[in-house]
């Protein structure tokens, strides 16, 4: 519709300059004749043509520039999603990016958790063998004490049947 109405504009302009070509060569025969009666209608027809055809260049301009800003409307909404689709991708980078560095950290967690738990059944392990080496020196000790008294007992027994047997 919009080149339909250019082309319509060009063709009026075109028969507009058309008009004005033949009132100035009749302007210019008529002069040459001698006919000086008709200068001044043909000055304001000329005039009027040219205005017309100024009007109609106002408005093919005008159109012209109407379709230029369409165009850079247009360019400018493109270049706003190409944006906004940038940005996005740049927000899904930096998305994939944390959701790496969280799976990193995930399993670094692991490896600690699984550091401590070992540490862990270690620290338990030492402390049953530390425990049952605790219980062995007690069992020794209360061995020896034991040995002690019975070894006293039966000096003790000696004794007594020494002196018994003395007496006797």
């Amino acid at each position: 519709m919009k080149e339909k109405l250019v082309e319509k504009t060009e063709l009026e302009k075109l028969d507009k300059f058309e008009e004005l070509e033949e009132l100035e060569i009749k302007g210019i025969g008529r002069i040459r004749e001698g006919i000086g009666g008709g200068i001044e209608e043909l000055d304001e027809k000329f005039e009027e043509k040219l205005k017309e055809l100024e009007v109609l260049e106002d408005a093919e301009l005008k159109e012209e520039k109407l379709e230029e800003l369409e165009e850079e409307e247009k360019e400018l909404e493109e270049l706003e999603e190409l944006k906004e689709l940038e940005q996005l991708e740049v927000q899904e980078e930096e998305f994939e990016e944390l959701e790496e560095e969280l799976e990193e950290l995930d399993e670094e967690f692991e490896e600690e958790l699984k550091e401590l738990e070992e540490s862990k059944e270690e620290s338990e392990s030492e402390l049953e063998s530390k425990e049952s080496e605790a219980e062995e020196e007690q069992k020794l000790k209360l061995e020896e004490e034991f040995e002690e008294e019975l070894e006293e007992k039966l000096k003790e027994l000696e004794e007594e049947e020494d002196e018994k047997l003395r007496k006797n």
